[in-house]
């Protein structure tokens, strides 16, 4: 017979063990049940894909934000559910839109398909000028603060060591991607690993932690009591702080084309993978709070140190190690993508002809990624970490917002064309309603950071018409335009092109001609001005 173990329902202790442990055998049996049910490589292939770009090293830099402008610990544990909740209903509607325009450049191409070459050159200009080098930017300020810290146990590190150590490792990996894309694809393999590592230590030292009997910090008589007076505003900027960690959510489409039955399986896979990450980062603030109090997370600069450094002893060297690895892979993924999506804007004619230009030998976007190197170290330089979250974080959602808006627009403008996957209407009113609140309170809270993103986005609309609608240009500004740039190009890649004539085919050879303006002319195509 199965011995039982009964809690006392007088014991807060004992009921607070119950529920926890209740709701996680819950979901996982759910979970099972779900995976169980789903059929062909959606179960494989989309769920991790989802889970994986969405966890990543914002889970180190959002906590203490998040708690900050939330108050309270209770609170900050709600806002990360209901922000894994939100995302949900965003991956939904970016579900559908996946299917219905099948085109890959996600945002940027459903806006631009929708509203026009305007909304799409908007998107495209506050992703390459704001969203990717502000996340950058921060990436690299958590990677030098998280390596640097041990140096500077009782204070933070110096202002000149966290830039320049977040310069020079921009420029390492700017350096790497541009002389190779499998160095750069098997350094984003190699230090996944880390986040893995770190997040998993965490989560099942805090484990430990409350099954000793350590949480008074999550009792509910503590957990909400307030530092300070909430405020809508400061809510809202917690969900902001949160969006930063749950950023990824919409790289979901991307695989929609190799999904069996995704009208049936994609639905299913956003309720598994969504609710999994949303479980893991609320598990992560747990265990947090399972050896640190609110004023102890919030006076720290690097929470995961801090976590290892009272809980692990002489092994607390593998926390900071750990998350500055999974720091460095997300700054070596963000400048693949970022790099790839100035390419791609280009090639479309919404960004400079230039940065369409890739490495004769290396195969590799070479101006676009000085590009996002420049614009990334300019940012890192002149921001502060959380104010650049709630900086970026606002752009984020702003465009999802106007990308969810497109969904139903699209609908009352083609109603009667085919969409694989319909979501229920309430789905996107419910996502815009919620977007609405949060960018107008936030606006209203942080009025500089998050004004100074809109106006940089709306600097974009002479640009557009000056640079890609003004058809009938002079033609001594085209002249001029093209003189530049292949002046640049030549430049830059005159050794490059003499050194990959000596490695072509001899017939190859024939037909390049010698001179540099001919042979930039031969390499190139002839810019769309």
């Amino acid at each position: 017979m199965c011995k039982c173990t009964t809690v006392n329902s007088n014991d807060p202790k004992g009921n607070w063990q119950l529920t926890i442990t209740t709701i996680t055998v819950q979901f996982f049996t759910h979970l099972y049940i779900f995976m169980m049910n789903m059929k062909g490589p959606c179960c494989e292939v989309v769920v991790l894909f989802c889970a994986g770009n969405i966890i990543g090293s914002g889970i180190f830099i959002s906590p203490k934000g998040v708690l900050e402008h939330a108050g309270s610990v209770g609170f900050s544990l709600i806002v990360w559910v209901l922000g894994g909740g939100i995302c949900a209903l965003g991956s939904l509607c970016y579900a559908e839109l996946g299917v219905t325009i099948p085109k890959s450049g996600g945002d940027y191409s459903y806006v631009t398909e929708i509203f026009g070459g305007l909304v799409g050159f908007l998107l495209l200009w506050s992703a390459v000028w704001i969203m990717y080098p502000t996340t950058l930017a921060v990436i690299a300020l958590t990677f030098s603060n998280y390596v640097l810290q041990p140096a500077f146990p009782n204070c933070l590190p110096p202002y000149i060591a966290t830039r320049l150590l977040s310069t020079i490792c921009i420029l390492l990996l700017t350096w790497v991607n541009c002389s190779s894309v499998r160095w750069a694809t098997r350094i984003q393999d190699f230090f996944t690993i880390g986040k893995l590592l770190a997040l998993v230590l965490i989560i099942v030292v805090g484990m430990v932690q409350i099954s000793k009997g350590h949480y008074d910090a999550l009792e509910p008589q503590t957990a909400f009591e307030f530092i300070r007076d909430p405020s809508v505003g400061q809510i809202a900027l917690a969900f902001l702080q949160a969006s930063f960690a749950f950023s990824g959510w919409n790289f979901l489409n991307y695989v929609t084309e190799e999904v069996v039955e995704p009208r049936k399986n994609l639905p299913r896979a956003i309720y598994i993978s969504i609710p999994l990450v949303t479980l893991v980062y609320t598990l992560t603030n747990i265990a947090y709070f399972s050896s640190m109090t609110p004023e102890e997370l919030l006076a720290s600069n690097a929470v995961a140190v801090t976590f290892g450094e009272k809980l692990l002893g002489m092994f607390s060297w593998v926390m900071p190690i750990s998350v500055a690895l999974s720091t460095f892979g997300g700054i070596n993924g963000y400048l693949f993508t970022s790099s790839r999506l100035c390419f791609s804007g280009a090639r479309e004619g919404h960004l400079p002809y230039l940065l369409a230009m890739i490495h004769l030998k290396n195969c590799t976007p070479i101006p676009a990624l000085l590009v996002c190197c420049t614009a990334t170290i300019v940012i890192l330089c002149i921001g502060e970490t959380h104010n650049l979250i709630n900086y970026v974080s606002f752009i984020n959602y702003l465009s999802y917002g106007v990308t969810i808006a497109g969904l139903l627009f699209y609908r009352w403008k083609k109603p009667k064309l085919v969409r694989p996957i319909k979501v229920n209407l309430l789905v996107p009113i419910s996502y815009l309603v919620f977007w609405a609140v949060l960018l107008g309170f936030s606006l209203y809270s942080e009025p500089v950071v998050c004004g100074m993103g809109l106006v940089i986005m709306l600097t974009g609309v002479p640009i557009y018409f000056i640079g890609v609608h003004w058809a009938d240009k002079p033609p001594k500004l085209l002249f001029i335009c093209r003189t530049a740039t292949y002046l640049f190009v030549f430049k830059y890649l005159h050794t490059t092109v003499s050194l990959s004539l000596s490695s072509r085919p001899s017939s190859l050879k024939q037909k390049l001609p010698r001179t540099p303006a001919h042979v930039i002319r031969a390499l190139f195509p002839q810019p769309q001005l």
